[in-house]
């Protein structure tokens, strides 16, 4: 079996794993595992999936190391899972690790581990241009983080549905799918609206 790994941030802005899909279908996935988390994330659900799922000679696919991990020690981790489970990790057109024989090729694996700190120095090089970037908008006077919600910024159509809510017409839940956004967004509107 071949199992594809496909990871990105946050579904929020849906970034395009779509995109990844693609490559992965392209090179051979059956079944391909979608994970919608912070590479450094010490919990990635859909990874274990894949992990608990995959058995002795299957192949895992994925586009590149960031994808699997963006630090060094959880890479060397799954390296570990890879090597007792008998998995072949291909890091498609890079590095292929195989452990199929139970054991793997040691350039590779030194491959794959130096591959795995260039990821996570990214990483800490990408999150120090970050907060570097938020100083100094602060120092300019810019206003960090999201906006100040105020009664005078809640949109038209949370207060064109409010009053069905206070006549009982609507609860939480529906209120807050006809707005279309979250109930917790739907209790600090009311919150302000009830202030």
């Amino acid at each position: 079996m071949t199992y594809g790994y496909a990871r990105c941030s946050t579904n929020e802005t849906k970034q395009d794993i779509n995109c990844q899909v693609r490559e992965l279908k392209a090179a051979g996935a059956d079944t391909i595992f979608l994970e919608y988390e912070h590479g450094d994330s010490k919990v990635k659900s859909q990874q274990e999936a894949m992990f608990a799922q995959a058995q002795a000679g299957d192949t895992i696919l994925t586009l590149e190391v960031p994808r699997l991990a963006r630090s060094t020690q959880q890479l060397c981790e799954i390296i570990d899972r890879v090597r007792e489970k008998r998995l072949r990790l291909v890091i498609i057109g890079s590095i292929t690790l195989d452990c199929r024989e139970g054991r793997a090729d040691p350039m590779s694996e030194a491959f794959l581990q130096m591959a795995g700190v260039f990821s996570q120095l990214e990483l800490a090089m990408i999150r120090t241009r970050v907060r570097s970037g938020m100083a100094n908008a602060k120092v300019k006077g810019k206003q960090i983080g999201r906006p100040q919600v105020t009664a005078d910024s809640i949109p038209a159509i949370f207060l064109r549905h409010y009053p069905a809510y206070k006549n009982g017409q609507l609860n939480i839940s529906e209120l807050a799918r006809v707005c279309d956004i979250s109930r917790t967004t739907v209790y600090k509107y009311i919150g302000l609206l009830e202030a």
